[in-house]
C-alpha cells in the first residue's frame, strides 16, 4: 500500500524491478519482434496464449485489485511498471483495455464478481468508449436505455473490444447515467473491427440494438467510475510511453554503434551524438512525468488530475519523437516492413491521440492550474 499523505517516490522500489524482470523475461521468450509482424499479417492480432501467461501465470491482470478479491493487492505503480515493459515490447495484449480501463471502473462502482473474474484472468472486459475519449469529457451519451431495460446505440473505436468477454457501456436513460455490464455473445450487439492505425492494439465499433445489461452503477457513481477509470489510464498510458521511448532509444544507440560509414561507427558522428543526447533527455523527463503521475495516482493524491495533464501533455510527443528518430536513424533499414521501428511509430502516434492528445491535456492544464490564455493581437 502507498502512503497518501507521503511525498512523491519516483524511484522503482525492488519489488517493482522483479517485477519488470519477470515480465521482461517473458515478453522476451513469447513476444519477439517477428511474431508481432506476423500476427499484423494475419487476421488474429491478439496473443491469447501471451495474455494467459501475462495475466493469469503472472498475475498482472490483478496487480491493483485486492487480495479479498482475489488480486494481488498492490498497487498502480506495479501496473505502470508492467506497462512500461509492454509498451518496450508494443505487445499484442489487451492490458490497457482490461487490467486498467474495465477494472478501474468495476473497482470504482463495487462490481466484485467481475473485478474477481478479471484479476484472476479468466475473463477480459473492455470499457465500451472511443480510445481517444480524453478524462475531462463528459459522460458518453451515445447509448440509451429504452422502454424496456435494454440498450440501443453506437460506439466507435473502442480499444480491445475484440476480444473482451465483457462491455460495460456507459448509457443514458430516463434515470440519468448508468453503467452496465453487457456480455460480448448478447443478441443484438455486433462487434466490428475497424482498420486503426495501431496494428497492435486493433479498434472496433459497437452496434447494440436492444441489448440486454445488468447495471452496475447509476447516477453520479456511474459518472464517477467512468472519469476515474479515463484518468487511471492515462495516467498509466504515460509509462506504456515511457517503455516505447526507452525502447526506441536503446535500439538506435545499439544500431548506430555498429553500423559504419567511411570506415567509422556511425553513433561517432557529432551531429548524431547531439540528437541522440537531447532525445535522451527528453526521455529522462518523461520518466519523471510518468512516474509522478502513477504515485500520485496511487496515492490517491488531490493533485492527480493535474499530474496526469502534464504526463499526457509531455510523454505523447516524446514518445512519437523517439520512434521517429528511431526510423530514421536506422537509415533504409528502419523504412522497411521487416524492421519494427514501424510498429513503434505507429503505437506512439496512436498512444498520443488515446485518452486525449496532448494539446487538450494541455488545455485541462491550464483550466486546472488557473493559467490564463495569452491575449490575443
Amino acid at each position: 500500500m502507498t502512503d497518501a499523505t507521503g511525498p512523491a517516490d519516483l524511484l522503482y522500489s525492488e519489488v517493482e524491478e522483479e517485477l519488470r524482470s519477470s515480465v521482461r523475461a517473458l515478453l522476451d521468450d513469447h513476444c519477439p519482434p517477428e511474431a508481432i509482424l506476423a500476427r499484423c499479417e494475419g487476421s488474429a492480432p491478439y496473443d491469447p496464449a501471451l495474455w494467459r501467461k501475462l495475466a493469469a501465470d503472472l498475475g498482472t491482470a490483478g496487480l491493483q485489485v485486492p487480495e479479498a478479491l482475489g488480486g494481488a493487492g498492490a498497487s498502480l505503480r506495479e501496473t505502470a511498471v508492467v506497462l512500461e515493459e509492454l509498451g518496450r515490447s508494443a505487445a499484442p495484449v489487451p492490458f490497457l483495455g482490461s487490467a486498467v480501463l474495465a477494472t478501474t471502473a468495476l473497482l470504482a462502482c463495487g462490481a466484485e464478481e467481475l473485478v474477481s473474474a478479471l484479476a484472476g484472468g479468466e475473463r477480459t472486459a473492455a470499457l465500451a468508449v472511443p480510445l481517444s475519449t480524453a478524462p475531462g469529457a463528459g459522460f458518453p451519451a451515445t447509448v440509451r436505455v429504452d422502454g424496456a431495460g435494454t440498450l440501443s446505440g453506437r460506439v466507435t473505436s473502442v480499444a480491445d473490444a475484440l476480444v473482451a468477454d465483457v462491455l460495460l457501456v456507459p448509457a443514458v436513460g430516463p434515470d440519468g447515467a448508468a453503467l452496465y455490464a453487457v456480455d460480448a455473445a448478447a443478441a443484438g450487439l455486433t462487434v466490428a473491427r475497424r482498420t486503426s492505425l495501431d496494428l497492435t492494439r486493433p479498434l472496433a465499433d459497437l452496434a447494440l440494438t436492444g441489448v440486454p445489461g445488468r447495471r452496475l452503477a447509476a447516477g453520479a457513481a456511474a459518472e464517477a467510475a467512468v472519469r476515474q477509470a479515463l484518468l487511471t489510464g492515462a495516467g498509466l498510458l504515460a509509462s506504456e510511453q515511457l517503455g516505447l521511448a526507452e525502447w526506441c532509444v536503446a535500439t538506435t544507440v545499439a544500431y548506430l554503434k555498429q553500423r559504419t560509414q567511411f570506415a567509422r561507427p556511425v553513433g561517432s558522428f557529432q551531429a548524431l551524438k547531439h540528437r541522440l543526447a537531447d532525445l535522451w533527455l527528453e526521455t529522462v523527463g518523461a520518466r519523471a512525468a510518468a512516474r509522478y503521475a502513477v504515485d500520485v495516482l496511487a496515492r490517491d493524491d488531490a493533485d492527480a488530475e493535474i499530474a496526469v495533464a502534464v504526463a499526457q501533455a509531455h510523454c505523447g510527443v516524446v514518445a512519437v519523437r523517439a520512434a521517429e528518430e528511431c526510423v530514421q536513424l536506422h537509415g533504409g533499414i528502419g523504412m522497411t516492413w521487416e524492421h519494427p521501428a514501424h510498429l513503434y511509430l505507429k503505437r506512439a502516434k496512436a498512444d498520443q491521440i488515446a485518452l486525449g492528445t496532448p494539446g487538450a491535456h494541455r488545455s485541462a492544464l491550464a483550466r486546472l492550474v488557473d493559467l490564463p490564455a495569452p491575449i490575443a493581437g
